[in-house]
């Protein structure tokens, strides 16, 4: 199934692949191909340099019992469609800046700037990242002892794309419905606003 975006103009090639599915096989990521993911997301842009992002990363086959803690802090939706996927990860960002202490008020952009490189090299890779808001936070800070000054920001699987057939019929439904974004005159403004 080609889920390439119908984009107004040219991108390259690996974000108009980059989308989110919810089938996902259960074959293994391989090292290399989890390894070039995350060295994607360390180099992303981050305001004075500060990279404040920190991940968890879980592979079902490798840290197990991590695993499946990070599932379980899943909300009940998102637990029921990940399936065997093989990799689960937990975006966080550091609230204070390293250099002075201070509060970083850009970590979680800069967060989603590692995630979203993270994303689009899993899609050059034939992967897939999905990004979830449907966790619990606290729940995740608890079982894996993350401190004060880091905040759980999103839960995320890493794996190969499944059919479609293999969720219910509404989940299938929306993994094949066509792929959509608002017109760029909805969200790019030049000279004013609106």
């Amino acid at each position: 199934m080609d889920r390439t975006a119908p984009t107004e103009h040219p991108v390259l090639p690996a974000i108009a692949a980059r989308w989110s599915p919810r089938s996902y096989l259960a074959t293994p990521v391989t090292d290399a191909q989890l390894h070039s993911v995350l060295e994607a997301g360390r180099w992303a842009a981050s305001a004075y340099n500060e990279q404040p992002w920190q991940y968890l990363v879980a592979r079902k086959n490798v840290e197990a019992e991590a695993y499946e803690k990070l599932k379980a802090c899943l909300v009940a939706f998102n637990q029921g469609w990940i399936g065997e996927v093989p990799v689960l990860m937990l975006a966080c960002a550091r609230l204070n800046s390293a250099g002075n202490g201070k509060p970083n008020p850009w970590s979680h952009y800069d967060a989603g700037q590692a995630s979203s490189a993270m994303a689009i090299q899993a899609a050059a890779l034939g992967l897939q990242l999905h990004q979830m808001a449907g966790f619990d936070a606290a729940a995740a800070r608890a079982a894996f002892s993350i401190p004060e000054d880091v905040a759980p920001i999103a839960a995320m699987v890493l794996g190969t794309p499944g059919p479609a057939s293999a969720l219910p019929e509404q989940l299938a439904q929306r993994e094949t419905a066509p792929r959509m974004r608002k017109p760029a005159g909805e969200v790019f403004f030049f000279g004013k606003w609106g």
